[in-house]
């Protein structure tokens, strides 16, 4: 599967482990008295999730033609993930003029399992285009 459809394989680690993770850290917050679904923590589960899988899926595309950009196309990628948060999630988050360990961990888990995925299959493309 992995050099038949490396997109495919991307998205079948990528939305088991958010799930998994997303269990994990809202039975946590159950478990320690706190809202599971509060903070926009789906939202930012989604968000996260969409963000990577666009970012991913546009790169591996294109990768022919931004052959010699496709580092510095990625880093702007997860500009673009903090420029979508401060849009969507940071009004939320700062509406009490604070922004909580909770409110920060919601954004911040998905964003650094999404984070990690991208740059281990963005590490795989690179290899085979060398």
């Amino acid at each position: 599967m992995d050099n038949k459809n490396p997109i495919l394989l991307f998205l079948v680690i990528l939305v088991p482990l958010l799930a998994a993770v997303f269990f994990i850290h809202t039975s946590i917050l159950s478990w320690k008295g706190y809202p599971e679904y509060g903070n926009c923590i789906i939202l930012s589960y989604v968000l996260n999730f969409l963000m990577a899988a666009i970012i991913y899926i546009g790169l591996f595309s294109f990768q022919d033609k931004i052959k010699t950009q496709i580092g510095f196309i990625f880093i702007a990628g997860s500009f673009l993930k903090f420029i979508v948060f401060f849009l969507v999630l940071y009004p939320s988050y700062k509406a009490d003029d604070t922004i909580s360990a909770l409110e920060f961990a919601a954004f911040f888990v998905p964003y650094a399992i999404s984070l990690v995925v991208e740059t281990v299959f963005m590490a795989k493309m690179l290899q085979k285009m060398n």
